[in-house]
């Protein structure tokens, strides 16, 4: 059987594999602690899981619009207007089955043979590999630690050509956990309306910031940037819903109106029950949230401390999602027992193999410097497999 040429251009996600791997341990009885897959470790909220029982029990179980109903598309518009001041019709929103099927609809829709999509790194892993699959070329604009982890505008000014088609900006990022100012967004936007750029801007994280940062859509900076913004998010992250699949894009409704013709003929609607779920999510109070975030938070300080106490590793202090991303260059050239640490990917196997530990390469985050760890895991998993880690690293010599 001969694959389409497109298969050949990808790799499986990096984050599933891991965790896949991890669980093969777990299988054969061995203690793994999983840093590696980014799902909230809590529950979905009660109410929102009455909200779906109720929807099956009165039969809303059936087709629905393929871009969503009517209802969870205001509840949408209500949340937007009322987090970040945007304003947007029904025929501007499309509701999909989770951020990253918005974000391949996206791609299907916008991208082709020679267009170039900016990306800035390190990124979150489907990225470059979802632009790639539209025959398009992804662009990756560096960023570094010590300027947060923020595109330079200049470097973002250097990095557009006649073929530039979008700009992928996520706030709050995965795997780094940096998030934007107003000011950052604002010289951003000032290079994006310059070319006449189009953002795509995964907020997906946007509820989950710390120590008082506060998430700005670009999109809200004037009606100028938020005619040229798509803002995509999902309850996946926000309410502990990864498995229940939903997700959205907000923007211009000529592209909008192209993205739910694509899914009407790939998936047609997110599942009807789901979308009951997150009108109660949306609708619902916030309580549940910030229970969450106050625990993240506590989970975040804990592995930053540990990490800053260990030789050679430095961390950067996330503001927003549940990620950790650690510069581990230190122990690159150094080896144990025959095992030679040459890059991430290799220290990640370590990791797993001697300390039994799960962590995902920071190379397939476009910075082999570092490796991530998800926190969304209890305090004493953290303190257990960083003790581990710690071990483990100790044990790496020249």
């Amino acid at each position: 059987m001969k694959l389409a040429q497109r298969v050949g251009r990808i790799q499986p996600s990096a984050t599933l594999a891991t965790a896949a791997r991890a669980k093969a341990l777990v299988a054969q009885g061995i203690d793994v602690i999983d840093f590696g897959l980014g799902e909230p470790d809590f529950d979905t909220p009660e109410p929102i899981k009455d909200a779906a029982i109720a929807a099956i029990r009165a039969g809303f179980t059936k087709y629905t619009a393929p871009s969503g109903t009517d209802e969870l598309k205001q509840a949408i518009i209500r949340h937007l207007e009322a987090d970040q001041g945007l304003r947007y019709q029904p025929n501007e929103i499309v509701v999909s089955c989770g951020a990253k099927h918005t974000l391949y609809n996206l791609a299907q829709a916008l991208f082709e043979q020679g267009d170039e999509v900016l990306i800035p790194a390190p990124y979150w892993v489907s990225y470059p590999d979802q632009v790639v699959l539209n025959d398009a070329t992804p662009v990756i604009v560096p960023t570094q630690a010590e300027d947060g982890y923020t595109l330079d505008p200049r470097r973002l000014e250097s990095a557009i050509t006649p073929r530039t088609k979008a700009l992928i900006l996520n706030s709050p990022s995965n795997p780094t956990g940096a998030g934007y100012t107003r000011v950052q967004l604002e010289r951003i936007a000032e290079v994006a309306l310059r070319h006449r750029l189009l953002v795509i801007s995964d907020e997906i994280y946007g509820q989950i910031v710390y120590d008082g940062f506060r998430h700005v859509s670009i999109a809200s900076l004037s009606p100028e940037m938020k005619a040229l913004t798509v803002v995509v998010d999902g309850v996946s992250k926000t309410y502990a819903m990864t498995g229940w699949r939903i997700g959205w894009a907000a923007g211009p409704a000529a592209l909008m109106t192209a993205v739910a013709n694509i899914q009407s003929q790939s998936t047609s609607n997110p599942a009807s029950i789901s979308q009951k779920a997150a009108v109660a999510a949306l609708n619902g109070p916030r309580a549940s949230i910030d229970r969450m975030v106050a625990e993240f938070a506590a989970r975040r300080n804990e592995m930053v401390r540990r990490f800053s106490a260990m030789p050679g590793v430095s961390c950067f202090q996330p503001q927003g999602a549940f990620y950790a991303f650690p510069d581990v260059s230190s122990c690159y050239g150094r080896r144990h027992n025959g095992t030679a640490i040459t890059g991430s990917q290799s220290l990640a196997t370590y990791l797993l193999e001697e300390a039994r530990i799960a962590v995902v390469a920071g190379a397939a985050f476009g910075d082999d410097r570092c490796i991530r760890l998800s926190y969304a895991t209890s305090v004493d998993h953290i303190r257990r497999g960083l003790d581990r880690m710690d071990a483990a690293l100790t044990k790496l010599k020249k």
